[in-house]
């Protein structure tokens, strides 16, 4: 039972991710750095605080009482995840929901798997799985073979969006996708799925925090021997502020560059509804990590977790692809390499998490 809802709490988080985008599409009349940044306001600033107040005891305590290196480090991750963010919105904007998500989380993946066991091979730390674990373990050999399958799940993506590029004049594909460039699109999607995956170096990071919260809750909840559900959301406070920095940063270069912060009061647009919009991509984005963090206290493996929670991404922002008809037009043999990359993808992340999954 405790598994299958840490399952559940997964889907419920990667539903959150594969959506958050679709409100950012009604936004019209501002900008992409305006709603973009509207939006991560709700996501890292307002969002967070409000959710740890609801769940977390005493939680700005937890945060003031940190060590310099867990606040540091945990900021850390968050700066430089949020500069994969704020790419992640970009890759959106060039490839779309269904063919970004797909290469950019399959990086996000492969990257989060592999880079720590890498560093651990240079740095051992007790405790840590170094890349010679992997190689040299029955559970890790998988991990790696699905690390494999999910490179060849993107290079298929990518030959489906090379196809797309051939067959369909650019006014058929910006129905769907208004700024549609695949060459600038895979770039910002392969760099931006690599610097994702350091928001799970930053949840890691971070783990005095969500222990300190996890105690708390348990002396004040003596005959529960379980995990805290909401530990996590201790950490989100401080991991997002990194994120929110980079983003602000670049967002209001771009404003001043665009001369676009007139969208903020522009009247000439549905200014009430843009906002809503924003605070709805916002809100649901931030969403994704709060199902995280709960699913991942149940299923109490985070790499497997981390792994779970793209796969659900992959699945459900692929669904709105095609709910928004972003292939529509293309041959009978692109769509069907597309759902064979896709296909790919999520066989690899099943692998990946079954892997770690049996390593103990």
């Amino acid at each position: 039972m405790q598994i299958i809802r840490g399952i559940f709490f997964h889907f419920l988080g990667g539903a959150a991710s594969g959506s958050f985008y679709v409100p950012y599409n009604k936004v019209k009349g501002w900008h992409w750095e305006s709603f973009w940044i509207v939006g991560g306001l709700f996501s890292w600033l307002f969002i967070p605080p409000l959710a740890a107040w609801l769940t977390v005891p005493h939680f700005t305590t937890i945060i003031a009482q940190s060590s310099l290196s867990t606040f540091g480090w945990t900021y850390f991750w968050g700066v430089l995840w949020g500069i994969g963010g704020l790419m992640y919105g970009l890759g959106m904007r060039y490839l779309g929901m269904s063919l970004g998500n797909s290469v950019l989380l399959g990086f996000t993946s492969a990257f989060g798997s592999l880079a720590p066991a890498i560093y651990y091979n240079f740095h051992p730390m007790k405790g840590k799985t170094s890349f010679s674990d992997l190689l040299g373990h029955s559970w890790g050999q998988i991990v790696l073979v699905g690390v494999v399958i999910c490179l060849v799940g993107i290079f298929i993506c990518g030959k489906a969006g090379v196809a797309k590029e051939r067959e369909l004049p650019m006014e058929k594909k910006q129905e769907s996708v208004r700024e549609f460039n695949l060459v600038r699109g895979l770039v910002v999607c392969i760099v931006a799925g690599i610097l994702s995956a350091c928001f799970n170096f930053g949840i890691e990071a971070g783990s005095p925090m969500a222990e300190v919260a996890n105690n708390i809750w348990k002396a004040a909840h003596p005959p529960v021997t379980g995990n805290f559900l909401y530990r996590n959301n201790v950490i989100y406070v401080v991991l997002l502020w990194g994120g929110l920095t980079t983003n602000l940063i670049w967002t209001l270069f771009l404003n001043f560059r665009n001369r676009s912060f007139g969208d903020y009061t522009n009247k000439k647009t549905p200014l009430t509804l843009n906002y809503l919009f924003c605070a709805m991509a916002g809100t649901l984005w931030f969403l994704q990590f709060f199902f995280y963090g709960m699913g991942e206290s149940k299923l109490g493996n985070g790499a497997s977790s981390w792994i779970l929670h793209m796969s659900f991404i992959i699945l459900v922002a692929n669904l709105w692809g095609f709910w928004l008809k972003e292939w529509k037009g293309v041959s009978r043999k692109t769509l069907v390499t597309i759902l064979v990359g896709i296909l790919t993808l999520i066989v690899s992340v099943i692998l990946v998490g079954y892997g770690n999954s049996i390593k103990g």
